[in-house]
């Protein structure tokens, strides 16, 4: 019963830092950039689909002003790499490799963002902006949605290649 208990109360690292991060961007969007024009007020504050992956978290936060892939470092894991504040690294993800700035929040430390959408106010609901980031994580990490479609390779026959060639020019010296 105990282990029942223990399971139950155990909480993924990566998504409680999506959910600091998002309690974070909940304050700034609250004192710094209330009232700003570059706010989309339809929207709020989420963090999306956080998850480990080489020993960091990675996952979508939407904010009304931005929606970025971002990733920052677990408490117990691998730290990221030292880089300057402002400095462009690449990442290499499950889809394939995704450039990332890194950067500094307070109360949080270095976080690294990769802009998707900035500013955001092609999203008309907070449930499209959402969809989206779900979709978003899925098309970065989802193997499934990886693999690439299992197509029989066609034959090729050398006889049509070669008239194919010769086709080709005849009708280019015609």
């Amino acid at each position: 019963m105990g282990s029942k208990i223990a399971e139950r109360t155990s909480v993924d690292p990566a998504m409680a830092l999506g959910r600091r991060l998002a309690a974070r961007y909940r304050q700034i969007h609250a004192s710094a950039m209330a009232g700003l024009p570059i706010c989309n007020p339809a929207l709020g504050v989420a963090a999306t689909g956080f998850q480990s992956y080489g020993g960091r978290a990675f996952g979508i936060m939407t904010t009304p002003w931005f929606m970025n892939l971002v990733a920052a470092d677990l408490p117990d894991g691998k730290p990221a790499v030292p880089a300057d504040i402002g400095t462009t690294l690449c990442f290499g993800l499950p889809a394939g490799e995704a450039e990332f700035i890194t950067g500094e929040l307070d109360a949080i430390g270095r976080i690294d963002s990769c802009s998707l959408f900035s500013p955001v106010f092609e999203f008309a609901t907070m449930k499209a902006a959402l969809e989206t980031a779900e979709e978003i994580v899925r098309a970065f990490f989802d193997s499934a949605t990886l693999e690439p479609p299992t197509a029989e390779p066609t034959p090729v026959n050398r006889r049509d290649l070669l008239r194919s060639r010769f086709r080709g020019r005849e009708e280019a010296s015609e």
